[in-house]
């Protein structure tokens, strides 16, 4: 009769591969990351009044200003165009990660873990 509980004399095969195809998820995912990082994203408002470009960590790399965007006597529209086109990159940062990470989603087939 079988013992119930533990595996003598090591994991079985199953686990091995899933510890394995954890771990090389993780390198991938890893990767992903960093690739993201590495990438810019540019976000416009104003019909391209204003832009600015930032990277995959979400810091500002660049912005731009068409200087007809500047009215000394309505900085308010200035400032909510930067406003604007700086949540115009982070929301196409933030769909670039998602599709990069919605790979791993059913990598293992843990069913929703």
């Amino acid at each position: 009769m079988a013992k119930r509980g533990g595996f003598p004399g090591g994991m079985p095969g199953n686990m091995n591969n899933m510890i394995k195809q954890a771990q090389r998820m993780q390198r991938q995912m890893e990767e992903q990351q960093k690739a993201l990082e590495e990438k810019e994203f540019t976000g416009t408002a104003g019909g391209g009044a204003v832009s600015i470009t930032i990277s995959g960590k979400k810091l500002v790399t660049k912005v731009e200003i068409d200087p007809d965007a500047c009215d000394p006597d309505d900085v308010e529209t200035l400032q909510d165009l930067v406003m604007l086109a700086f949540n115009d990159a982070a929301s196409k940062a933030d769909e670039e990660a998602s599709a990069m990470m919605g790979r791993f989603g059913g990598g293992m087939g843990l069913g929703g873990f």
